[in-house]
């Protein structure tokens, strides 16, 4: 019997996800104990250099001479160009000393809460690589983006390179389906069809997109992976963009929630205020959390009835 073994959620997306292969120690502290080990690995494609694919994205066709920018390369393939798959091991560091604890947390393993927080786990790392990279296109991910998802137990040498002596996959649709109740509501077809209806009206340029909607998607990522001042300051921009384009479609339906929004206006204004390095007081969530909400609620009224937006 092996004398310590370590649990872990494992996931696997089929792109390289930014930071080299390796291990990662998440702390809070300088001066704390690991929270969670990341374990990246790269399969299914020939490894590059840390950082290579950063540095390609970077110089994109100037790798190419003059002359080869103006004509054409090789005879082009049909086959399917031949990916990396990014495969990442999160590691509870805290050793357990028998077996069966592993077996009875397996057993019992709450999925859902598992899974959501390796995930955010995940994205600490991919957000800390971001900015140490000045990479923008470095993104968060989620659990219905990945290509499998397990959970298991192993050896530490073993969980230090993605491997495990007994794992198990996980369902997240199940997961999600349970879910539902508390966080999500029902979908019939109209509403799942509506984005795509919403793509084609972009795209052909029968409606254009706000500049609230990219600032609310920004706030919403920050919020949820709990940069609090990113958000407060991306929400203070989203409302001023929204109270003005939304005013400019003189939508009557909307009537009502354009005075919630303006209600709520000085209290998003001042959350960005307090957001900024020098100011004196405290962010509050709940505030931001509330303000966000109330918008985005807004947002998905103005849709609701259709696509013919200019």
């Amino acid at each position: 019997m092996p004398e310590r073994l370590f649990i872990f959620i494992q996931m696997e997306f089929p792109w390289a996800l930014g930071p080299a292969d390796g291990r990662y120690l998440l702390r809070t502290g300088a001066d704390t104990e690991p929270e969670r080990v990341v374990v990246l690995g790269t399969l299914g494609a020939e490894r590059s250099s840390p950082g290579a694919a950063t540095v390609a994205r970077r110089r994109g066709l100037s790798m190419l001479s003059r002359s080869r920018r103006r004509g054409l390369g090789s005879t082009a393939d049909p086959t399917a160009a031949p990916v990396a798959t990014a495969r990442v091991t999160i590691v509870d560091p805290v050793s357990l000393s028998a077996e069966h604890q592993a077996r009875v947390w397996l057993a019992e393993i709450d999925a859902e809460r598992e899974v959501t927080a390796a995930t955010a786990v995940l994205n600490r790392v991919l957000h800390a690589h971001r900015i140490a990279s000045a990479d923008p296109y470095t993104h968060a991910v989620s659990p219905e983006q990945a290509l499998v998802i397990r959970a298991g137990w192993g050896e530490g040498e073993q969980v230090a390179y993605g491997q495990w002596l007994h794992a198990r996959e996980l369902i997240w649709s199940a997961v999600v389906h349970r879910a539902s109740s508390r966080r999500r509501r029902p979908r019939g077809r109209s509403a799942a069809l509506r984005p795509h209806e919403r793509v084609a009206v972009l795209l052909g340029g029968r409606g254009a997109a706000l500049m609230c909607e990219e600032l609310v998607l920004r706030a919403r990522e920050d919020l949820d992976h709990g940069r609090l001042a990113h958000a407060a300051i991306e929400l203070d921009r989203a409302f001023a963009a929204a109270l003005a384009e939304l005013r400019a479609e003189k939508r009557q339906d909307l009537a009502i929630r354009i005075a919630e929004l303006e209600q709520l206006r000085a209290g998003v204004a001042e959350q960005g205020r307090l957001a900024l390095p020098d100011a004196e007081g405290t962010l509050n969530e709940d505030v931001v959390r509330h303000a966000l909400e109330r918008l985005e609620a807004a947002l998905r009224a103005r849709t609701a009835t259709g696509f013919n937006l200019q």
